[in-house]
């Protein structure tokens, strides 16, 4: 049975874990001979992927996407300072974004997703100056700017854009995401968010609405953007040039809603796009947000420490699409966060890692966890348990903070630079090898369709994956050798 090193903190010795439970400490230790206690010279996690008994021909293929900001640092905490960071490049340019793409489709990825925050978190010490400070998110420009720039590059790769449904109307939500879907021959899928920090309601002018009350809202927005979708008719357009018709208006129809939230009286401003609608994509993590993704979304994204945890997690919202939505269990793609650090060999990557993680400013960790979990951590102290900490903010990431242990009690630091490295989500580091064997235990186990790839240095992250990580699942008949069709929908719905 092989080995694999992995996991995000190499500072808390932690307790042997049977390999069928494949633990959820910051790291997992065993010593030479297998026996649980001492810390042996080589950090490791007992890895059963390749000891499965699946037959090849069983085994479902990995999606991969990119997960990445239109922003100097995305979600690793101080990476803009890495020496190899964007060496050659200015990601405020066309040209970097090009070669991401044009790498993103070589490694024959689904997608780039593009995550946003609508302004700088405003929490910490009552103040947005750490993170303008530590550059945490910020500057962070519109993401659907540069979906253009991306789909221009290249001819299969998708693109996921986040975008806030509380300061926008749906009607000019469908034109813009409409508008993209025709531009990029039908690539483009939305990430449907309502905005969970103060700093954005701050910059908007407006008072915060309670989570159950955006979720309400939401349901609405959505029932507005289908019928502005769908109000074209596949065979609208007639463009008969001898008649000088160029669309029958009994098939574009006026969209008449009168709803608690939104009031519209149109038709859609732009005609039937590739796709219909974009690919529908969420990151419901709450009970009320597990419902809204069981009912709307083609893909779900989610952050969870350990493959305990997504198991729960699959099973739970394969359980919802059935039971509440009369939706086949599996026709969700789950998509769940992952962070790697490759190199040719382990103890490469070993070194890798600790560079990486040395690059991290506690004070800008605390200000993002302050952001995103919406608590000043600057009023506690560093050893303070995060477990005794109210939080209103994105609540399925925090609990990927709160079982980054097992259960065991985090302290404030650890919370933030564990956090501060991908976001709560479990990191992988060692050879092509090593990584590709947790890819499969999380698939085989865990119930992952694909994985969301968090950045840490670009473009060199996501150049080393696509080098050395791809081949090897391509080898091992677990990823794609070739696109499925011309669509994101084409590439998310291949089994």
């Amino acid at each position: 049975m092989g080995e694999l090193l992995c996991f995000p903190n190499n500072t808390h010795c932690c307790r042997r874990v049977a390999a069928e439970t494949l633990g959820c400490h910051f790291c997992l230790h065993v010593t030479e001979s297998g026996a649980p206690g001492a810390r042996p010279s080589k950090a490791r996690v007992v890895q059963i992927g390749s000891a499965l008994n699946v037959p090849s021909n069983n085994k479902r293929r990995a999606h991969l996407l990119a997960f990445i900001q239109h922003g100097v640092n995305s979600h690793a905490t101080g990476m803009w300072r890495y020496p190899k960071d964007k060496v050659g490049w200015d990601w405020t340019r066309p040209p970097y974004w090009q070669h991401m793409a044009r790498t993103m489709e070589r490694g024959l990825f689904d997608a780039i997703f593009i995550a946003d925050e609508l302004a700088p978190y405003n929490n910490y010490q009552a103040s947005s100056d750490a993170c303008v400070k530590y550059a945490v998110q910020c500057p962070t420009h519109e993401p659907s700017t540069i979906v253009p720039i991306i789909t221009t590059a290249t001819q299969h790769l998708g693109v996921g854009v986040t975008l806030s449904t509380a300061f926008e109307h749906p009607y000019s939500m469908v034109r813009r995401l409409s508008s993209l879907d025709h531009l990029s021959g039908g690539r483009v899928a939305w990430n449907i968010v309502s905005s969970y920090s103060k700093s954005e309601w701050d910059a908007y002018g407006q008072e915060m609405t309670l989570r159950s009350g955006r979720y309400e809202r939401m349901e609405e927005y959505m029932e507005l953007c289908y019928r502005l979708w769908d109000s074209w008719e596949p065979d609208a357009i007639v463009a008969n040039k001898a008649t000088g018709i160029f669309a029958d208006p009994a098939k574009v129809h006026e969209v008449d809603f009168r709803g608690e939230f939104f009031r519209c009286k149109a038709r859609s401003f732009v005609f039937r796009s590739p796709q219909g609608r974009p690919v529908l994509w969420q990151a419901g993590s709450s009970d009320r947000g597990r419902d809204f993704a069981a009912k709307h979304a083609e893909a779900v994204f989610a952050v969870h420490p350990n493959v305990e945890r997504m198991r729960q997690y699959t099973d739970d919202l394969n359980d919802r699409l059935y039971r509440k939505f009369e939706r086949p269990a599996g026709s969700v793609k789950l998509i769940y966060g992952l962070q790697t650090v490759v190199a040719e060999t382990r103890r490469e990557a070993e070194e890798k890692h600790e560079r990486l993680k040395a690059s991290i400013p506690l004070e800008g960790a605390l200000a993002w966890i302050s952001g995103h979990f919406g608590p000043d951590f600057s009023k506690y102290s560093l050893d303070e348990h995060v477990q005794n900490i109210e939080v209103p903010g994105i609540q399925g990431l925090f609990e990927s903070v709160i079982y980054a242990k097992g259960g065991a009690p985090v302290t404030v630091r650890e919370a933030a630079l564990y956090y501060a490295q991908g976001m709560g989500m479990p990191i992988v580091v060692g050879s092509p090898a090593d990584v590709a064997d947790q890819i499969e235990h999380f698939m085989d186990r865990g119930g992952a369709d694909g994985f969301m790839l968090i950045a840490t240095h670009t473009p060199g992250c996501f150049e080393e994956f696509v080098d050395m990580v791809v081949p090897e699942l391509q080898r091992r008949g677990r990823y794609r050798t070739r696109y499925p069709g011309t669509t994101l929908r084409d590439s998310l719905h291949e089994s």
